[in-house]
């Protein structure tokens, strides 16, 4: 899958180019962000911890879209995840027409989603 070039802000400051959702993975892991997420009813569920967290206990740090260049059911977006107990990781979900009507739901319940701005944008 092709996509856009997206920028992070890594924890030394340093800028990170981000051209593949595994490599977007693969550096929100590196920065802390190890758990995976998995909405269920009641919540998000970490599928570390088996806890599950509702939308109040949840906060967006950053969220990464991709998009595919040739179709857009190559679109996703992941979302960098921390909790009310520190628990940080990742949830991703198709974007567009074949986004999990599950998680679109719930991330519009929670209250504090941030996107930091890429640096072009500074």
């Amino acid at each position: 899958m092709k996509t856009k070039t997206v920028k992070i802000n890594k924890e030394e400051g340093d800028k990170e180019e981000m051209r593949t959702l595994s490599s977007c993975i693969n550096s929100l892991t590196r920065n802390g962000f190890e758990v995976q997420f998995k909405v269920v009813k009641g919540g998000l569920k970490s599928l570390t911890t088996e806890k599950v967290y509702r939308p109040d206990e949840v906060k967006i740090v950053n969220f990464f879209r991709f998009e595919g260049e040739s179709d857009p059911a190559d679109s996703s977006i992941l979302y960098a995840i921390e909790t009310s107990e520190g628990e940080k990781g990742t949830l991703n979900d198709a974007y567009g027409v074949y986004n999990d009507t599950n998680i679109s739901a719930f991330i519009k319940e929670v209250e504090e989603i941030q996107k930091k701005p890429h640096e072009r944008e500074k």
